[in-house]
């Protein structure tokens, strides 16, 4: 990980959490255990490289879990420990306040007028 300009508790998170991939994973983690390809599979549009990076990031930090099982092929599930469980409620909590704030904008537009699509 980068080096931090600031002591900011904020910064630190954003850090781990920032960019399009981990919320989405932790959020695919919530109900239980997954195989890379069954991530993948949540994740139709991340390659398999960044995947592997962010997966790696994530349980460096303590918020997934990777555990192997012996044998051919290997094979490897993930999980969410418990300080990445923690995170569940606050995820939810975005996605709630999303659908409020966006719910609020697109009241709010005058009839026939509709909202850009995000990329």
């Amino acid at each position: 990980m980068k080096e931090l300009v600031s002591r900011c508790p904020i910064e630190e998170v954003m850090q781990v959490l920032g960019g399009r991939w981990p919320t989405l994973l932790i959020y695919y983690l919530q109900d239980g255990t997954k195989r890379f390809s069954d991530l993948r599979r949540d994740n139709p549009t991340i390659s398999h490289k960044m995947l592997a990076l962010e997966l790696r990031k994530l349980e460096e930090v303590g918020i997934v879990q990777r555990t192997e099982f012996g044998g051919y092929p290997l094979r490897v599930e993930y999980d969410l420990t418990p300080a990445g469980q923690r995170l569940v409620p606050l995820i939810d909590a975005l996605g709630d306040w999303w659908d409020d704030v966006a719910g609020a904008n697109e009241e709010s537009r005058p009839a026939g007028t509709e909202r850009a699509a995000m990329s």
